[in-house]
């Protein structure tokens, strides 16, 4: 069933037509997986995955309940839905259906169940840093300034620490900078800080340094030609939707930025499946979906291919929904009128089948069922096709951790980004600034206060030498009754003086 230029993914049997594939040449032109939670999402994931890897094609895929790690060893026959995979390979015709592992790199943001993953601060750019970190447009207007005084002093911005360094340095140049770029206030310095160390409270610390990802490194197949499967461990990551949705974006826009254009690839350079797909939409400003736009809309000529799994279309906005054209449907329930409306749109959303309703097929469907429509020849849609998915080859569930432990530490990238780089940046760079002019300023305080004491003793020694020649003369040159009236006067401008005088004229003036 598995021909090299396609990817099977289910079909036949009674009451079903064909045998439904993913051609790899549309591959990148993106697709959807849906349908409410315990319909098999997880499943279909997984052997699109290994379908990607047999055909040399690297896979990046996020593990938010923690159940993909299975890739990574092979089904066995004494796993308790055996006969039921087996089964289902006689119904749909899967003759080569057999048990095999697969390549797998195991990553975590947060470096505990796998490589850590790491990006700078300035890789990660003040767009979708604003985003992580909620702030509002006056607020981002502050992180711009901040990455573009950084940029033209030369001030790398490569973790937290550089970034509230650099938020530092603003406020106190808020002034000279506020003339340059506009209003600097310090209390949007003060919020944005309150935003970081809340990042930093949810663990964002492990995610901003170095060394940083090169996602070159997951990009790779193995010697026999296989695609490695990267597995990011979500499960924490989960707890933190802004830091994951913010994580894969990134993703998204450095494969954009970096990977050169290759048309329409008999395959995809990569390809990339993002669960739980809604985190990356809701509440997101409108600067920010519209770049999500364009990367989805321009990064397939890269030979890129962008899967969402999400319980419901409706999750993903229709520019991008609309780009989707490899999808896969498993079933949704219609509990209220919001949720018939969501059937009904996904339903639109499908090439109409005269042989059934495919609002009807939805809500009927099995687990491990879906409705399928793939690109066919010229890009165009399949007519959709209820389907039964293939079983898959690798074990269904997680590893144990011991086991998850051996398939890091025989990684072909082990040791290359567990210990974290910490060299010179914004935050070095600025703290010797500081220390230097406090230094400077001590010398300038201390150069003063040495003239201050030269000018005292200065004075001092003109007093002193003054008096000095005031006595000599009066030994010499002056007569007592001339010295006596000299002192006299002197006296009499005092107030003690004053007041003698007022006593001797006020006892002559009386007496007479």
């Amino acid at each position: 069933m598995n021909n090299s230029d396609r990817i099977f993914v289910g079909g036949g049997g009674e009451g079903y037509k064909d045998a439904q594939s993913l051609i790899l040449k549309y591959a990148n032109r993106h697709g959807l997986i849906a349908g409410a939670t315990g319909t098999g999402k997880t499943v279909t994931l997984q052997i699109l995955a290994e379908g990607f890897s047999k055909a040399g094609v690297p896979v990046f895929m996020s593990d938010v309940k923690g159940d993909l790690s299975g890739m990574a060893k092979a089904g066995t026959p004494d796993f308790k839905y055996h006969d039921a995979f087996v089964s289902r390979a006689e119904t749909i015709q899967f003759d080569d259906f057999g048990y095999e592992k697969f390549p797998v790199t195991f990553w975590d943001l947060f470096g505990e169940q796998g490589h850590p993953v790491r990006t700078t601060i300035t890789e990660m750019g003040p767009l979708l840093l604003s985003r992580l970190l909620e702030l509002s447009n006056v607020q981002e207007g502050v992180m711009n300034i901040a990455f573009r005084v950084a940029d033209e002093q030369g001030l790398a911005l490569m973790d937290l620490k550089d970034l509230r360094a650099m938020l530092v340095w603003l406020g106190k140049n808020s002034d000279d900078v506020s003339l340059r770029y506009g209003n600097v206030s310090t209390s949007s310095i003060g919020a944005i800080q309150r935003s970081l160390l809340v990042l930093e409270n949810q663990g964002a610390t492990h995610f901003f340094g170095e060394p940083a990802l090169n996602l070159e490194d997951m990009m790779t197949t193995t010697p026999s030609g296989q695609g490695r499967i990267n597995i990011l461990a979500a499960d924490k990551l989960m707890q933190s939707p802004r830091l994951y949705a913010t994580f894969l974006l990134w993703m998204l826009s450095e494969l954009f930025e970096n990977l050169p254009e290759v048309g329409n690839p008999d395959k995809p350079k990569i390809v990339f499946f993002f669960d739980e797909a809604h985190l990356l939409f809701d509440d997101a400003p409108k600067a920010l979906l519209k770049k999500v736009e364009q990367v989805a809309r321009l990064i397939r000529s890269k030979g890129v291919g962008i899967y969402f799994i999400s319980q419901n279309p409706a999750d993903v906005p229709n520019d991008i929904l609309g780009q989707l054209g490899n999808r896969v449907q498993h079933a949704l329930r219609a509990f209220t009128p919001r949720d018939r409306k969501a059937l009904l749109l996904a339903a639109e959303t499908f090439r109409t089948n005269e042989r059934f309703d495919t609002a009807d097929v939805i809500t009927a469907l099995g687990t491990g069922e879906a409705l399928v429509s793939t690109l066919e020849k010229k890009g165009t849609p399949s007519v959709v096709e209820q389907t039964l998915i293939r079983p898959p080859s690798s074990q269904l569930g997680p590893l144990t951790k011991a086991e998850r432990d051996a398939v890091i530490k025989s990684s072909h990238l082990a040791g290359i980004y567990e210990a974290a780089l910490d060299r010179v940046s914004a935050f070095e760079i600025l703290q010797k600034r500081t220390e230097k002019a406090a230094e400077e300023a001590k010398q300038a305080e201390e150069q003063e206060e040495r003239l201050e004491e030269q000018q005292k003793t200065r004075k001092l020694a003109r007093r002193y030498h003054g008096k000095r020649t005031t006595r000599k003369r009066s030994s010499r040159g002056d007569s007592i009754g001339t010295t006596f009236a000299k002192s006299l006067a002197r006296q009499l401008g005092t107030k003690a003086g004053k007041t003698l005088i007022r006593g001797i004229l006020g006892s002559l003036f009386k007496g007479r």
